[in-house]
């Protein structure tokens, strides 16, 4: 969103035109159709399909499960019919919403945000609970990963995410870190950093 609107076609036009190899978003329900908003959508909202219409398959995608009936199912299910690989959706979402989606399809990858005050005082029980639900991925603000909750998360068999890196400083951190991945709303910073 710094480059071009958010959740719009011009920006993920422009991040995968930049060389980003993963796209982000939230997902709604809006009746019945997956679409792309930061904030509870409205008429004229991109829809999923319409991004994969446009973008094509070729990139992975997370998508931040929003609103009360969340959407998962009818997120992979306009996944498949757009013949997007599964193995490259990322459903973002509470430990307890990816235990329930690992149901849907084996292939789709998992990601949980795991609070600050479990990530510190709780980290090795709460990741073995998570890693044998079935998650993929553990998500946190950049800033509040330490080397040590990186090595628990992989020792655990996942992969550890940092979101809102937007500084070169952050993304510098995030390496030194040994994250996995990274979200920003900078395409030419993640570029220039790879």
């Amino acid at each position: 969103m710094a480059e071009a609107p958010e959740n719009s076609l011009a920006a993920f036009r422009n991040s995968l035109a930049k060389g980003v190899r993963a796209l982000e978003s939230d997902i709604w329900l809006l009746d019945g159709v997956p679409v792309l908003s930061h904030d509870a959508p409205a008429a004229g909202t991109l829809t999923l399909a319409e991004l994969f219409d446009a973008c094509g398959t070729d990139f992975d995608l997370s998508v931040d499960m929003k609103g009360p009936g969340k959407g998962a199912e009818e997120t992979v299910a306009v996944a498949r019919a757009a013949g997007f690989d599964l193995a490259r959706l990322w459903l973002v979402g509470g430990p307890g919403s990816c235990a329930r989606w690992r149901r849907i399809d084996p292939d789709i990858r998992l990601v949980t945000q795991l609070r600050w005050r479990d990530a510190l005082f709780n980290a090795a029980p709460v990741l073995t609970v998570l890693a044998a639900s079935g998650v993929d991925a553990v998500n946190i603000r950049h800033g509040r990963w330490t080397r040590r909750l990186v090595a628990r998360v992989h020792a655990e068999g996942m992969l550890a995410f940092g979101w809102d890196v937007q500084t070169r400083w952050s993304m510098r951190r995030a390496t030194w870190l040994g994250l996995d991945g990274v979200f920003s709303d900078r395409p030419t910073l993640l570029v220039q950093h790879t």
